[in-house]
């Protein structure tokens, strides 16, 4: 696995759109799940059967699996903030607010991210440009949760806290992954952490909302199988193909794909409208992760260069 800025193949821009168009359907799956299943539970379904599917691609591949009691408490760790604190958060803020909006408040975790790697890792300092970045995307933060929500503070505002919330807990997973588990293989990363999730999770949820129906109507099925096989074990096995194929650099961008995709479903589906500025907001979100990213300031400069 490689951070190193790379060219984008044809074959990785495909994989990137297809990445992007997964992540990008979460957001209406889970709102579909959460009309008939409670947020943990959705949680315990996603981990559960998506740690099945992890295991089952970890075997075919034959690759060792850890033993050592210190990786899998690394694994827990992760668990917790790669897995059910954010996926926690994120279903319940969408009970509250738009699934659309939810996903754009998702977009801030590549800005989220360069703030912790800049806290934690010597040679992540943050340079001016990153810091010029990262206003800008906090600008485009606050501009989405508009000026009402820091007038009247309500369950509204608090899910918006909440969605952020899930995004920072993502990159403090990032960081913990790059300093405890960076010496396997990503795909068993995947499967550790994501069990681990499942175990904390499954009990959790069975206090809390009760016993686990399995007579649930087919669009919930439909979207819990999406958002556990498709959407958590498939994704993160074609998150690690893409970012070895294109860079963690260009892997970035698949955060600008997912909002409008999880827009446009939320319109069609759900019959969800945001305000202007939810739209104004993502679009300084993406100008500050281009500006992070540093690809608009290299093309300027390749225009620039004579010959």
């Amino acid at each position: 696995m490689t951070n190193a800025q790379k060219s984008l193949s044809s074959r990785a821009w495909i994989e990137l759109l297809m990445l992007g168009i997964v992540w990008g359907g979460v957001f209406l799956a889970a709102r579909l799940a959460l009309n008939e299943v409670g947020v943990l539970t959705a949680v315990a379904h996603r981990t559960f059967w998506a740690a099945i599917v992890l295991w089952i691609a970890v075997l075919a591949m034959r690759l060792p699996v850890p033993r050592d009691p210190k990786v899998w408490a690394a694994f827990a760790v992760m668990g917790l903030l790669n897995n059910v604190v954010p996926f926690t958060l994120l279903n319940w803020s969408q009970l509250y607010i738009e699934s659309g909006l939810a996903s754009i408040f998702n977009a801030t975790t590549a800005v989220f991210g360069v703030v912790v790697a800049a806290i934690f890792f010597a040679d992540e300092s943050l340079t001016a440009r990153k810091a010029f970045g990262v206003s800008v995307g906090f600008l485009g933060v606050a501009v989405a949760i508009g000026l009402e929500s820091f007038r009247s503070f309500d369950v509204t505002s608090v899910a918006q806290l909440a969605a952020l919330g899930a995004t920072l807990s993502y990159a403090f997973a990032g960081a913990w992954a790059r300093k405890r588990l960076s010496g396997l293989a990503p795909q068993v990363n995947a499967a550790g952490m994501v069990t681990c999730a499942a175990l904390f999770i499954l009990p959790a949820a069975w206090m809390m909302d009760g016993p686990f129906q399995l007579t649930l109507a087919p669009v919930t099925w439909g979207a819990l199988i999406y958002l556990s096989v498709v959407a958590t074990a498939g994704a993160y096995l074609l998150y690690y193909r893409v970012l070895d194929m294109a860079g963690s650099g260009n892997l970035m961008l698949v955060t600008l794909l997912i909002p409008p995709l999880a827009i446009v479903l939320g319109t069609l589906v759900l019959d969800e409208a945001l305000p202007p500025n939810a739209f104004l907001g993502f679009g300084l979100l993406a100008l500050g992760l281009l500006i992070l990213d540093g690809r608009i300031f290299r093309l300027r400069i390749a225009r620039n260069t004579p010959g």
